[in-house]
């Protein structure tokens, strides 16, 4: 079971990764899957996401109840719009596609902004 773990661990990392990057893909319950996994799994694999710089010091704050830093919530908000308009110029999506990426967006945007600003 523990290699399940480890696997199951390793990929949802990974994902959380590729949504650190990509504004559709959400980072944190990949980030927080994994540290679930690892603690199942490998307590070496786990201590070191825990004490990672990215994204351990995010998944402790998330945890901790501490919050989002006001810098990561532009950051993501940034790009995430940044994204979104690139996608809606460039991708010959129809008016109800353009439409629904933006309701995409703000509802992301509501639940960034809506988290609890911290450190």
């Amino acid at each position: 079971m523990k290699i399940f773990y480890i696997a199951a661990g390793t990929v949802a990392l990974a994902l959380g990764l590729a949504g650190a990057v990509l504004p559709l893909l959400p980072a944190t319950p990949f980030f927080l899957l994994a540290a679930a996994c690892y603690a199942r799994g490998s307590e070496k694999l786990h201590r070191r996401l825990m004490e990672s710089r990215f994204p351990g010091r995010y998944l402790k704050s998330y945890l901790e109840n501490r919050g989002v830093p006001v810098r990561v919530k532009v950051y993501t908000l940034a790009l995430l719009w940044a994204t979104l308009f690139l996608s809606m110029l460039s991708s010959g999506l129809p008016v109800w596609g353009r439409l629904l990426l933006a309701a995409v967006g703000i509802g992301v945007t509501f639940h960034v902004v809506s988290i609890k600003a911290g450190k």
